[in-house]
């Protein structure tokens, strides 16, 4: 079998945080003491060890604002200004994707919590930790200002977003803010990890602290809480899976450790298995490794459903949607296989929100971590095991599609290859994919190649996870490479700011159809079902007279603007210069006007014609 990387840690260890705090450094003298409830939460927020707090700044958390400049210097954390609540909370969630860990998001009261709802929940059903405090007008009536204040008052404010948080609290003393913090950022830490919220009372943050909080431990009000594989369960798993004749392996939410992936790769070569993973969640198997079904796509392709068909026990590490996949791949019927399934999803779902998915049959279930499960099955199978021929036939690999010129544009194919040319060696990581991408065309080796997708399906947030992937790989050596629709890139080009003004190097290229064409083709699906004329289902699509000059909206916001490239001989020249901007530390945006057409229904009717 091929090398692929083994030991260590993914995660990059520093953020630069100095350099980031140097660009907004307060004059001093600091106070050195706390003395308000406000530098409680700050001084909380460091011990914690949280990097960085995105924000868009509101009266409402004023005093905090004030905790985190004068008081701790504006760092660890360190304020990143953002232009919208929304992109604040995506910046957090594209941090966590490559780190695992949660940074903070402040938003403005009711009116910033209900900007930055779709945010937290693309966070939710992305199950990635984020800690976003809130706040709200002085709890104590006597205390409000007129008009104002009493607007940005909820009585519950919390509720707007507590179906989709995993815990969420408004704590009345300095006290219950310590220690609300600590219980939150570990709640959203714990797997199955997610957002929480914390609504901060501005009376609470602005009053002068009556005496010291006693010193505590941070640490120990943090334990770890992972559950081990009960001992007779993994003994089944593993004589189920070592007997198998055709066993498959469905690589779902999984952790960016080198090592993790490694042992993957090892179980997988152990039992040959046939694995697939898909591009809702981060890489998680190298796509071009011999046993890999196919290509990954937002549903599982037909050399994927092929495996799950022929596949007599199906290994699930936490895959997305297990339900709806079997249903996919066998129709009605009951699937013939031994399934096994390693996932804490449960703990997540309730009555408010369907991103559950349909509920999958298990004949093994075991409620824990994928990596360690792996780790522990492998020792189970026992280290004299070798390589094992995979059971069956594979599953016919798909072909890379050509990149030859076409008079009539540019596809999407052909931008991802001419881009991966004028990369060459270059380590990258691909922060954020359009729905039309192919991942046939850029094979996926490194748990940091790719990180998966916004979560809930929630259009704009692919320029703000994107920033906050790019800041956490700052010092990794990898160049953060966001490849947009141009409906995601127009409802969050502003997030941009945020990386530019902040020095965070990266580069976005907009797969630019002009078009909102994933409805197109909804529409067009409902036309032929009702018998009537699919010529229209561009009208209330397209966006087009006036066309939008995406470069000069990226330029707007200090980025290094190329475009529109509209010929394929142009896109080498152009990428170069792009990744040569990146490299010497600008944001660089390339906008490539693509074909329409090209989606994921056409490319899955495409592999069913041949």
């Amino acid at each position: 079998m091929a090398a692929y990387p083994s030991k260590g840690q993914a995660v990059p260890a520093g953020n630069n945080l100095g350099e980031q705090a140097a660009i907004e450094r307060p004059v001093g003298p600091m106070a050195d003491a706390a003395g308000f409830g406000s530098d409680v939460v700050a001084e909380t927020l460091r011990a914690l060890d949280i990097p960085y707090i995105a924000l868009s700044p509101g009266a409402s958390f004023r005093g905090l604002h004030d905790s985190l400049v004068n008081h701790l210097g504006n760092e660890r954390p360190t304020m990143l200004l953002c232009l919208h609540e929304e992109h604040a909370v995506a910046i957090a969630q594209g941090y966590a994707k490559v780190t695992g860990r949660a940074m903070a998001a402040a938003v403005h009261s009711n009116v910033g919590l209900l900007h930055a709802g779709m945010a937290i929940f693309n966070a939710w059903c992305d199950r990635m930790p984020v800690i976003v405090l809130g706040a709200t007008g002085p709890v104590d009536a006597a205390k409000r200002r007129p008009w104002i204040d009493w607007i940005h008052t909820a009585r519950d404010q919390g509720s707007l977003i507590r179906p989709f948080v995993k815990w969420d609290d408004q704590p009345a003393s300095p006290g219950a803010a310590r220690e609300a913090l600590l219980r939150a950022a570990w709640i959203a830490q714990t797997a199955p990890m997610g957002p929480v919220y914390i609504n901060l009372d501005v009376g609470m943050q602005e009053d002068r602290l009556d005496a010291p909080l006693p010193p505590i431990t941070h640490a120990r009000f943090m334990p770890p809480a992972a559950a081990g594989a009960p001992a007779d369960l993994l003994k089944k798993a593993a004589r189920l899976l070592a007997a198998a004749e055709r066993p498959v392996l469905l690589v779902g939410r999984v952790s960016r450790s080198v090592e993790a992936w490694r042992m993957r790769i090892e179980l997988a070569e152990r039992l040959g298995a046939i694995v697939a993973t898909d591009l809702k969640v981060g890489a998680g198997f190298p796509t071009d490794h011999p046993l890999h079904a196919g290509s990954p796509g937002i549903f599982a392709g037909p050399q994927a459903q092929a495996a799950i068909r022929a596949a007599d026990v199906i290994l699930s590490l936490d895959w997305v949607d297990l339900g709806g996949t079997l249903q996919t791949a066998l129709g009605s019927a009951d699937p013939g296989a031994s399934i096994i399934q390693v996932s804490l999803d449960h703990v997540s779902h309730n009555g408010w929100s369907m991103d559950h998915q349909a509920l999958p049959p298990a004949d093994l279930f075991f409620a824990m971590d994928p990596d360690p499960f792996t780790a522990a099955l492998l020792e189970e199978l026992g280290a004299a095991r070798g390589d094992k021929a995979p059971g069956g036939s594979l599953p016919e690999r798909q072909g890379e599609c050509a990149a030859s010129a076409d008079a009539a544009g540019i596809s999407v194919d052909q931008l991802g290859l001419a881009l991966r040319a004028a990369l060459g060696a270059r380590e990258c990581s691909l922060l954020h994919l359009p729905l039309s991408w192919n991942a046939a065309i850029w094979p996926l080796r490194h748990p940091l190649d790719f990180l998966g997708s916004d979560g809930g399906g929630g259009i704009g947030a692919g320029p703000g996870i994107s920033v906050g992937a790019a800041l956490a790989l700052r010092d990794s050596g990898r160049l953060p490479i966001g490849i947009l629709g141009d409906g995601d890139f127009l409802m969050g080009v502003t997030a941009l700011w945020t990386a530019v003004h902040y020095r965070i190097p990266m580069l976005v290229v907009l797969a630019n159809n002009q078009s909102f064409f994933n409805d197109e083709v909804h529409q067009e699906r409902v036309a032929r079902m009702r018998e009537r004329p699919v010529e229209n289902r561009w009208i209330g699509m397209r966006m087009v007279d006036p066309e939008l000059d995406l470069a000069q909206l990226a330029k707007a916001q200090g980025a290094a603007a190329f475009g529109p490239v509209k010929s394929p001989d142009e896109l080498a020249a152009v990428f170069l210069d792009a990744i040569a901007a990146v490299l010497a530390g600008a944001v660089a945006v390339v906008d490539v006007r693509v074909l329409t057409g090209n989606t994921p229904a056409q490319a899955s009717a495409r592999a069913k014609a041949e």
